[in-house]
This record gives C-alpha cells, sequence and structure tokens, in this order.
C-alpha cells in the first residue's frame, strides 16, 4: 500500500474526527475508496474505536433513485433503520472516490428534490456526529479534473497532507476579522466577465477556522478555508469557477439578490440543474455560507467541490442551509434541504472588505506579501 494512504488515514483520524477509544464510527465507503478504508480500519482498531462500515455507491443510488421514478418520488421520511445509525454514532467518516463521477446524471430533479427533503431528519443527524468527509484519489476524479492519474495522486496528497496546526493560526486572522465584522463586500471589475458587487450582513455570526478537524468546527479533509453564515443579501454575484451540480456541469453562474433571496439567474451551461437547486425549497434561494478558500497546497480548479472551495484565491457562497456552528446559541439560520456552493476566483481585479476595509485584494491577504 502506498504509505500516503496511512499517512491520510492517520490525519483523518487522529487529527479531523479526534477518534478516541471506545467511539462508535460509522464508515462510508465510497466504491474506489477500498483502500482508503482499509487503512482507516486499521488505525480505527489500533485506537480501540467500534466500526460500522456502510458501502457507498452512486451507481447503487442511481438504481434505487430510477426504480423510484414510478412512484413520483413518494419516499418514506426519514426510515427509521438509517436514523438509528447515525443517532447510535458518535464519529461518522465519510471516504469519497467512487466510479463514475456523473453516476447520477439521468435521475429526473423531481425525484432528487423529494429524496433530499425526505431525508433531511436523516442529514441532520449525521451531521450531529463527530463527521468528516475526505476522498480517495481514484481515476474517475483524476479524469474529471483533467490529470494523469499519478499527477492527481500528487495533487491531493498536496492538499490532504498538509502542516495543519500552522494552517490553522493563519486562518485565525481571517475568522478574527469576520467575527468582529458587520458586513462583507465582494467586488470585483473585468473585462472578460461579468461585475460582482455583492454585500451581505455578518453582525452577530461566529466564523469557522476550518482546519480539516472537528475540534475546529471543520468537516472537511482537506480544508482551509474560513466561512461563517451571511444574511440580508443584496446585489450581483459572478461565479466563473466551473463545477458539477446535481451530476451536471454548471458554468459562469450569475445571481441576483434582493432582500436576501435570489430573485434572478442565469448559467451559460447547466442551468436546468441550477434552477432545481433553488427550487428545493425556500431555504435553497437564500444563502447559507460565505467562504472564503485559504489553502494554498490547491493550486488548480478540479471540478471537485471538496478541493475547489478551498483553494486560495477563491471565495465561494453556498445557497441553502447554513451550518449551525455559525450561529449565536439557539438562534435558527437559513434552512434548506440543499447547501450548494459556488465558486469565483479572485486572484485579479478583486477586492474583499469588511466594513469598508479591504482584507483581500487580487488575492492576497492584507498579512501576506504582495497585498497592495
Amino acid at each position: 500500500m502506498d504509505e500516503r494512504v496511512r499517512e491520510h488515514a492517520e490525519v483523518l483520524v487522529d487529527w479531523s474526527a479526534r477518534v478516541a477509544a471506545g467511539d462508535d464510527v460509522v464508515v462510508s465507503v465510497a466504491e474506489d475508496a477500498h483502500d482508503l478504508a482499509v487503512a482507516v480500519a486499521a488505525a480505527l482498531g489500533e485506537r480501540g474505536a467500534n466500526v460500522t462500515t456502510l458501502y457507498d455507491s452512486e451507481e447503487v443510488s442511481r438504481a434505487y433513485l430510477k426504480g423510484s421514478e414510478s412512484r413520483d418520488g413518494d419516499f418514506e421520511s426519514d426510515p427509521a433503520v438509517d436514523l438509528a445509525v447515525f443517532e447510535a454514532a458518535d464519529v461518522y467518516l465519510r471516504l469519497g472516490g467512487g466510479r463514475n463521477t456523473t453516476a447520477t446524471a439521468d435521475v429526473p430533479a423531481p425525484v432528487r428534490q423529494a429524496y433530499a427533503t425526505a431525508r433531511q431528519g436523516v442529514r441532520e443527524a449525521r451531521m450531529g456526529t463527530d463527521w468528516v468527509s475526505t476522498v480517495h484519489p481514484t481515476r474517475s476524479l483524476a479524469q474529471q479534473a483533467g490529470m494523469a492519474y499519478e499527477e492527481y495522486q500528487e495533487f491531493a496528497y498536496d492538499a490532504i497532507l498538509r502542516d495543519w496546526e500552522t494552517l490553522a493560526e493563519e486562518m485565525a486572522e481571517m475568522k478574527r476579522i469576520l467575527d468582529a465584522g458587520n458586513e462583507v463586500r465582494l467586488v470585483t471589475e473585468r473585462d472578460d466577465a461579468p461585475d460582482t458587487d455583492i454585500s451581505m450582513s455578518i453582525a452577530g455570526r461566529t466564523a469557522v477556522n476550518s482546519a480539516a478537524s472537528v475540534a475546529y468546527d471543520s468537516h472537511n479533509l482537506p480544508s482551509g478555508e474560513v466561512f461563517t453564515a451571511p444574511y440580508d443579501t443584496e446585489g450581483e454575484a459572478f461565479f466563473d469557477v466551473p463545477m458539477t451540480i446535481e451530476a451536471t456541469r454548471v458554468r459562469n453562474v450569475r445571481l441576483v439578490f434582493e432582500n436576501g433571496e435570489v430573485v434572478d439567474f442565469a448559467a451559460e451551461t447547466g442551468e436546468d440543474a441550477l434552477a432545481s437547486v433553488l427550487d428545493t425549497d425556500p431555504g435553497a434561494r437564500r444563502l447559507g455560507e460565505l467562504g472564503i478558500g485559504m489553502n494554498r497546497g490547491i493550486d488548480r480548479f478540479t471540478d471537485s467541490i471538496l478541493f475547489d472551495e478551498k483553494m486560495g484565491d477563491t471565495v465561494h457562497m453556498a445557497v441553502g442551509r447554513a451550518y449551525d456552528a455559525c450561529l449565536p446559541q439557539g438562534a435558527t439560520g437559513n434552512d434548506s434541504a440543499v447547501h450548494v456552493d459556488l465558486i469565483t476566483d479572485v486572484s485579479r481585479n478583486s477586492r474583499l472588505e469588511v466594513d469598508g476595509e479591504v482584507v483581500q485584494r487580487d488575492g492576497r491577504f492584507r498579512w501576506e506579501d504582495g497585498f497592495a
């Protein structure tokens, strides 16, 4: 086994999930994540955790959803077995890495929406654990990223096997600024793309220093972003980083917000998939997240949100559900069955302001060399 796989497993179990002896751990294993699952199981066994494994296949999911079309997407709400699994778990580890990144492309949007809505309680129970999502580098992901397999492995491990403590210290400065702020404004002005000029309130919110560990309220490996839960969004934003949404390639998205809600939208490609997301429920037309990418180990776009949203020189916004970690105790943020991220490149002709003060210009933060 590649030694990097074992290192990945150790970072996941120790730094990210902070697994302790006696923890009940559910491990969801994608079709081609077998090697990582073996390494994770070994690490969990050494630490005295209890392990339950689940098989996570997009092709199996497609078969089930396609088979449900004849029932018009009439799904049982929050099946008791699924609820019981996650309500009993201390830790949930999702090991991504399937055979086909677009396996569910032909599942009708209404069926997707019905399934997501019916399982919202299961999703909440899963997110109530110390959960972490990661990915094993596979040939399908390499193909999606436009890389040779070995090249993609190097890329993935550069992003995953970081000095997370040092990066956490750097990101703490961005968290401090957001925690003290009231309003964020993002402006981009380019000749080759529509402008962005969007403002949102962050008063009373708590930013998350997403340093790839549940100790930081961070649940992705790799990570490397600072995010918060905005509201009262106004203005227009253009997202120029292509991505796959509902197994459909979506490119060059434009959203217009009034009174916190999307009132107009467009996409150069994949507009129907975008519309499907926005029509899921009322909360899907409001922002649930503003995130600032700070992982400079991620140096290119790969059409994988797990990596792309963490890339330095990017800002992302998610329509849909807000994360509780960003909200005051007992407060309710934006609620939705979806959480879909959209990314914009801020490496040129851009500025990010907090309360009128520029904290990032053309991708460089004010504490970095090269900030003008």
